[in-house]
């Protein structure tokens, strides 16, 4: 079982990507899941066909989806929605609204997740591509399990400790009250298990889709950096849109295809170790089976795009004991050994001989001075220093009254 999650900037083009690798995988035999988490879907027009919230045959061994998550919290969350509806309502306040605040925060995010984890206990496919939504939501999808589980455990530790208080007194109106722990403990199961799903890097890897422009370079470094935080791990990089290169095509075609080379180098530089893939910009709509499989050729060449292609860490944060960090970052293609650091904000620009790095660092880093980098054994570690005490300023005192 494989589960693969393509996640980007808006508008590079995920779902097209995400249902290229589907549709290759299908013609190599696989039985071949692609679904979108996506609130506003594109899926169905990347493949220029209707698509439902339940997987629809598309093409031999290829079936799509479009998740809805509104159809699934009433199939499956009713139990825990109706017991707070009930405990919100009450004078002043009508069924319609306690009805809409009893709501969980993260609970549409939770059932998009969770589909993805059925599907790999099911095993009712052999692949999963999952079209994600644009990078700040998908880093708030994959945060949601951890956070979602630190709730659960809290409210059901106290609502046990209330009941097991009243239980001899009030059996009957404990009634919901147990239906709701054991709706929580049965959703708090499935999200440890799906975190399980989700880290394992023999099941799932994340691809991230960007285009040889600097703001989205900069996402697509920032999202990596997330996902090594939460321990998620990424396989490779696509670079979507490049284009080809058409000698004397004019003057506004030339410099586009100019800016696009110089980000190039920027990327091979900031995206290693990872392997890269590159889909050039064509001047028809991909759009339909035929049209994706010649892009999913083009990116991967002969390669499965079903497989693991890395493995490892790619950022590591070590806290010292001194209050300070150190990343360690692997570079096994790097040589040199003067390590030239500039920090600027949460930007870290890095020069070892040759190669230049320019980096987006996470919050915990971007407000500490850096101490010095480097080179060892293939790894470049950066030291962070502990953060200066912040001293008030003490007011002056008021001048004295004239006698």
């Amino acid at each position: 079982m494989r589960i693969i999650l393509y996640l980007g900037k808006g508008g590079v083009c995920k779902s097209t990507v995400a249902a290229a690798t589907a549709v290759r995988s299908a013609e190599l035999g696989f039985r071949t899941l692609v679904a979108s988490t996506d609130i506003a879907h594109s899926l169905a027009d990347s493949f220029d066909i209707p698509l439902s919230d339940k997987p629809t045959e598309i093409a031999p061994n290829l079936w799509a989806q479009e998740i809805s998550v509104v159809a699934d919290i009433h199939n499956y969350w009713g139990t825990i929605q109706e017991y707070m509806s009930s405990m919100i309502s009450g004078p002043g306040v009508s069924n319609v609204v306690a009805d809409e605040l009893s709501a969980i925060p993260g609970m549409d995010e939770i059932v998009s997740l969770l589909h993805i984890n059925m599907q790999a206990k099911e095993q009712n496919f052999d692949r999963v591509i999952i079209d994600a939504a644009p990078t700040g939501e998908t880093i708030r999808l994959l945060t949601i399990p951890d956070t979602f589980r630190w709730y659960a455990g809290h409210l059901s530790r106290y609502e046990t400790g209330v009941v097991r208080a009243l239980k001899p007194f009030a059996g009957r109106f404990l009634q919901g009250t147990a239906a709701l722990l054991d709706a929580l403990s049965k959703l708090d199961t499935a999200t440890a298990e799906l975190r399980d799903t989700l880290s394992d890097p023999e099941i799932t890897s994340y691809r991230v889709v960007l285009q040889p422009e600097k703001m989205v370079i900069r996402e697509a470094e920032r999202a990596i950096g997330y996902l090594g935080l939460f321990n998620y791990p990424v396989d490779s990089v696509v670079v979507n849109r490049i284009l080809p290169d058409y000698a004397g095509e004019g003057e506004f075609y030339n410099k586009r295809r100019e800016i696009q080379m110089g980000y190039m180098e920027m990327i091979e530089n900031n995206f290693r170790p990872l392997p890269i893939w590159y889909a050039p910009y064509y001047a028809e709509e991909v759009v339909g089976i035929e049209a994706l499989s010649r892009l999913a050729t083009d990116c991967f060449g002969d390669e499965d795009p079903g497989q693991i292609f890395y493995t490892g860490t790619l950022q590591e944060i070590i806290e010292l004991p001194d209050g300070g960090y150190r990343m360690r970052i692997p570079l096994p293609f790097v040589t040199g050994s003067d390590v030239k650091l500039r920090k600027r904000g949460d930007e870290m620009f890095i020069t070892i001989g040759n190669f230049k790095r320019e980096m987006i660092l996470p919050a915990v880093l971007a407000k500490r001075r850096a101490g010095g980098g480097a080179l060892r054994d293939g790894m470049l570690e950066i030291d962070f220093l502990p953060l200066e005490p912040t001293t008030e300023a003490v007011p002056a005192p008021a001048p004295e009254e004239a006698a």
